[in-house]
């Protein structure tokens, strides 16, 4: 079964149950049914859980996506002003800066602190290279900056550091 993933389709059906119970009360008080009190609780219930949900459905979900991006993991976050992702050592270079933009706008949010007086949120890509066994070398390749204190990304600056991508496995 497929199930929707928009969110303003459960909206839209919880507010006809909302709708649906709301009738029922009004028909239960004027037959003076016994239960008309709990259908009151249920009805009311029921317009917090639409209102939640319509609210959920006004952005809390909203995500850009970057073309060229590979997945990344999170390995360090302070939850202020730094953050480390990594990706596998067989990284093209030409996704190392779309991995970094994606990262960045993924990572940010109003919640952040600048600390030091600093007011830019950093992200650095790295990988983990193993040239013996039993021996892991993080290689840093780049990173991205921007202000905490502007969502939009046209302050986002990237540097890709070159002199750490001869070292990968294979560069391409």
């Amino acid at each position: 079964m497929q199930l929707p993933t928009d969110i303003t389709t459960y909206a839209q059906w919880s507010g006809y149950g909302t709708i649906a119970f709301l009738v029922l009360t009004i028909i239960a008080f004027i037959a003076g049914w016994g239960f008309r009190f709990r259908l009151v609780g249920i009805t009311s219930f029921m317009g917090v859980v639409t209102a939640s949900i319509f609210g959920l459905g006004l952005g809390l979900f909203s995500h850009t996506a970057i073309p060229g991006a590979v997945r990344y993991s999170l390995v360090y976050d302070n939850g202020a002003n730094n953050a480390v992702v990594t990706v596998s050592p067989e990284i093209e270079t030409s996704a190392i800066e779309p991995t970094l933009r994606q990262a960045s706008i993924d990572l940010y949010s109003y919640g952040r602190t600048g600390a030091n007086g600093n007011d830019n949120f950093t992200v650095k890509l790295r990988t983990v290279l193993h040239p013996d066994t039993g021996v892991s070398q993080p290689l840093f390749l780049g990173q991205a900056t921007r202000s905490l204190s502007m969502r939009d990304e046209s302050n986002l600056t990237v540097e890709v550091f070159t002199e750490n991508l001869a070292q990968l496995p294979q560069n391409s």
